[in-house]
């Protein structure tokens, strides 16, 4: 798993490196939060999908499928998530959520959905557990894009949590731009459906067909910035749709310009953020 060169000449659609870390990573990963069943959970790791996302819903299904990985912790990326603004609670959290799992140790501790500089005590206590061998790697979610590209150009956080999708291409502008090649924070997107709003035929162009979640996520990953593109199954047939879609490769140009005007029409490019 330790692969300690920055560029990843191994890169592919269906894997690669998580920015600069030494994490090999599927380009899927699946959330904890939306109640995909653990034998799901287990199927998606035996094709590759590994990085998996304990975070603002811990459900028992989800941490159980990640003690039934337990025997193949090498290849298993486990990224816990808090939303704690208080320092003394940040370790506590960790070491719950690690107690659940039954592992000694998180890839990734991600700081979640802060709009504004992490708090100094926030980080003390986020660096503190990473040098208690608690954690690996630090993370940062985000709905700040702005922030976000100040964090990537300074090199601040090992992995950024940002939104993106055909509706809201704003990363595009705000982060991607500011990406340092090949030493780069590990880019992770998420809300590739913006919330289901994709999957509607409301507003869809006349013409065009209605979006897939798999043809959001391939949209989301034909971007080469991005490293990982968060799903949110509920069930064993979203799971397997999202499986297929990462067969299928990167989108077109045609695919593309469909998913872009889809998005367009759905908010107008003077709206989108």
């Amino acid at each position: 798993m330790v692969i300690v060169s920055p560029v990843d000449a191994g890169r592919t659609f269906q894997s690669t490196l998580l920015g600069s870390t030494s994490l090999r990573v599927g380009r899927l990963g699946v959330a904890a939060s939306y109640g995909v069943p653990a034998r799901a959970v287990e199927q998606a790791f035996e094709q590759g999908v590994n990085y998996l996302y304990f975070g603002s819903r811990r459900t028992g299904a989800f941490a159980q499928a990640v003690r039934n990985l337990r025997s193949q912790r090498d290849r298993l990326v486990l990224v816990i998530q808090s939303y704690s603004r208080i320092a003394a609670l940040l370790g506590p959290s960790l070491e719950r959520a690690l107690r659940e799992v039954q592992l000694d140790y998180a890839d990734i501790l991600l700081l979640g959905l802060w709009n504004k500089p992490v708090a100094e005590r926030i980080l003390e206590a986020a660096c503190k557990l990473k040098e208690r061998g608690l954690v690996r790697f630090l993370a940062l979610s985000s709905h700040d894009r702005p922030l976000l590209g100040r964090l990537v150009a300074a090199h601040a956080f090992d992995v950024l949590h940002f939104r993106y999708n055909a509706i809201h291409t704003g990363a595009e502008r705000d982060i991607f731009a500011h990406l340092p090649h090949p030493d780069r924070a590990g880019m992770v997107a998420y809300t590739a459906t913006s919330w289901k709003q994709l999957l509607s035929p409301r507003k869809v162009p006349q013409g065009d067909k209605v979006p897939t979640a798999g043809d959001c996520y391939r949209f989301v990953l034909s971007r080469p910035e991005v490293d990982v593109c968060m799903t949110g199954p509920s069930n064993t047939a979203q799971m397997e749709e999202a499986l297929r879609a990462i067969q299928q490769g990167p989108m077109s140009e045609a695919e593309l310009a469909w998913m872009r005007r889809v998005g367009e029409a759905k908010y107008g490019r003077h709206l989108r953020t």
